[in-house]
């Protein structure tokens, strides 16, 4: 269907032949894949010790540095909800509850660096930029190049359902932090 400004999507509901994917679905796919991929090796870091991350013994004691209360939990939460949460990204499965946990567990690493300046060394330019990238996912949804297409409950992605996502996201990032001395 053609508006004045472009080509308008119908729903699945509304056109009865989908057609194959297009350059949104291609772009969302792209942006998953870098989110996740960046998510679950951080993850990877703090679980396994991998790319040179310190296991979850040395998230353990950089958790309790920064004030974590029960930094041993905390640390094999994380490391879990980012390794788990961006293999799901890529994949596209339960993307706007992914995106959330990638977007609050930014929220969470933005609180710690805060006060060392936007810019490098110890900036927060990269982790304001994964927090959008996780919660615009969150908002678009993940595009027709994903598992969530074949979930009855996610294959229509809704406004709403990435706005609840990314709100809940930042209420349990904020639950966090309430508990961080």
């Amino acid at each position: 269907m053609a508006s004045a400004f472009g080509t308008t999507r119908l729903s699945p509901q509304q056109d009865p032949a989908p057609s194959a994917p297009d350059a949104h679905d291609v772009g969302l796919l792209v942006l998953r894949v870098c989110l996740g991929i960046v998510m679950a090796a951080h993850g990877a870091q703090k679980l396994f010790g991998w790319f040179g991350g310190g296991g979850l013994e040395g998230t353990e004691m950089f958790f309790e540095s920064v004030g974590y209360p029960m930094a041993g939990a905390m640390a094999l939460l994380t490391a879990v909800i980012e390794t788990f949460g961006g293999l799901a990204l890529i994949v596209g499965l339960l993307t706007p509850l992914a995106a959330a946990a990638a977007f609050g567990t930014m929220l969470n690493a933005i609180s710690v660096k805060w006060g060392g300046g936007f810019f490098l060394p110890d900036g927060l330019e990269y982790e304001i930029t994964l927090a959008a990238l996780a919660a615009g996912i969150a908002l678009t949804g993940p595009g027709r190049l994903a598992i969530d297409r074949g979930l009855p409950v996610l294959r229509d992605h809704r406004l709403s359902h990435g706005a609840a996502a990314v709100a809940l996201g930042a209420l349990v990032a904020g639950l966090v932090l309430l508990i961080r001395n």
